[in-house]
C-alpha cells in the first residue's frame, strides 16, 4: 500500500513540477518582438525568452508594467536594441534592481542619422540582423559555456538564412525600375532599408512616433509625393493609419498595403518572424512599385 501511495505522490509530483530541461533554461529578456526571435533562434530549447513589448507593440511609447519589472529581475540577460529606441528600459531596469547583463546589439553597428538624431531601426538591413545574430550567439556563450556548439550550430544556420534573404531583397527591387522606388511610410523607420536597398521612403513623422507631426510637415509631405510622383503610401502596423489616408487621398497616390517597422505581427500574421516580416514588406513594396 505504502509503495503504491509512493508511486502516485511521485507521479502527482512530476506531473506538477517543471522538467529538469526546463528548469536549466537560460532566463532572458528581449526589448521587443524583433530582438526576442531573433534570440530564439540563436538560444533554441537552452534559453526561456520573455519579450517586453509584443506583437504590434510600439516600443517607442512603451509603458513599462510591474511584470515588466519582475521579468528584468529574474533574467541572466537582456537584449535591448540600444541607439535610443527603448527610452524607458534604463528606468525600467534600476526600478527591477535586475542584476542581469545588459547586450546593446545596435552598438555593433554604424548607426545612421535622422532628422531627429540617431536612427535606431538597424534591423532593417539584413547585414545588420546579422551583427545582432553575431551578438546574441557572444553573449549566450559567454553566459552557458556548456551549451556553446548548439549556439554556434543555430547561429550558422541563421546567419545563412539571412543571407539568403538579403539576396532575396536585393533581387526583388533590383527588378524594379528605380524612378518608381519612392514611397511614404508613416514615420522614418526605413533608413536602413533604404540605404542599402534602394528605395526612398519620405515619411512625415521622424525616427520615433513619439514625434508629433504638424500641419506644415504633412504639407511638406504632399508637396513632395505630388512633385516626385510617389506611387504609393503606405501603412506600419504599429501607427495610426489615418495619416498616411489622408495624405493618400489629398495625392491621388495608391494605397499600399501594411509594412512591417518595428514589432512583428502575432502568429497568425504575416510578419510573425524577423525573416517573414522582411519578405512581406518586400512583397508589398514590389507589388505597389512595379509598372
Amino acid at each position: 500500500m505504502l509503495t503504491r501511495r509512493r508511486a502516485l505522490a511521485l507521479s502527482l509530483v512530476a506531473l506538477i513540477a517543471p522538467s529538469q530541461a526546463e528548469t536549466k533554461k537560460i532566463p532572458v529578456v528581449a526589448s521587443f518582438s524583433i530582438i526576442g526571435d531573433l534570440v530564439r533562434e540563436v538560444g533554441g530549447d537552452r534559453v526561456s525568452v520573455a519579450t517586453i513589448v509584443g506583437p504590434d507593440g510600439d516600443a517607442h511609447v512603451y509603458q513599462p508594467s510591474p511584470a515588466d519589472g519582475r521579468r528584468i529581475a529574474q533574467a541572466r540577460l537582456i537584449f535591448v536594441n540600444g541607439l535610443g529606441f527603448e527610452g524607458w528600459l534604463e528606468r525600467l531596469i534600476a526600478a527591477a534592481k535586475g542584476k542581469g547583463e545588459v547586450i546593446t546589439l545596435g552598438k555593433g553597428v554604424a548607426a545612421r542619422n535622422g532628422e531627429e538624431g540617431v536612427d535606431p531601426h538597424a534591423w532593417q538591413d539584413v547585414a545588420n540582423a546579422k551583427i545582432y545574430v553575431e551578438a546574441i550567439r557572444d553573449a549566450l556563450i559567454a553566459a552557458d559555456p556548456e551549451g556553446a556548439q548548439v549556439y554556434k550550430t543555430n547561429a550558422d544556420a541563421y546567419l545563412a538564412k539571412l543571407d539568403a534573404l538579403d539576396g532575396e531583397i536585393r533581387q526583388a527591387i533590383d527588378a524594379l525600375p528605380k524612378e518608381r522606388r519612392r514611397v511614404v511610410s508613416t514615420h522614418d523607420a526605413f533608413g536602413y532599408f533604404s540605404a542599402r536597398y534602394g528605395v526612398e521612403f519620405i515619411a512625415p513623422q521622424g525616427v520615433s512616433t513619439e514625434a508629433e507631426v504638424s500641419a506644415r510637415d504633412v504639407a511638406k509631405i504632399i508637396d513632395a509625393v505630388r512633385t516626385h510622383k510617389v506611387a504609393a503610401v503606405f501603412l506600419e502596423n504599429i501607427a495610426d493609419p489615418r495619416l498616411a489616408k489622408r495624405i493618400a487621398s489629398e495625392t491621388g497616390a495608391r494605397m499600399g498595403g501594411v509594412l512591417y517597422s518595428d514589432a512583428l505581427s502575432d502568429a497568425k500574421g504575416d510578419g510573425a518572424t524577423y525573416i517573414d516580416m522582411m519578405r512581406h514588406n518586400v512583397k508589398q513594396l514590389a507589388k505597389a512599385l512595379a509598372p
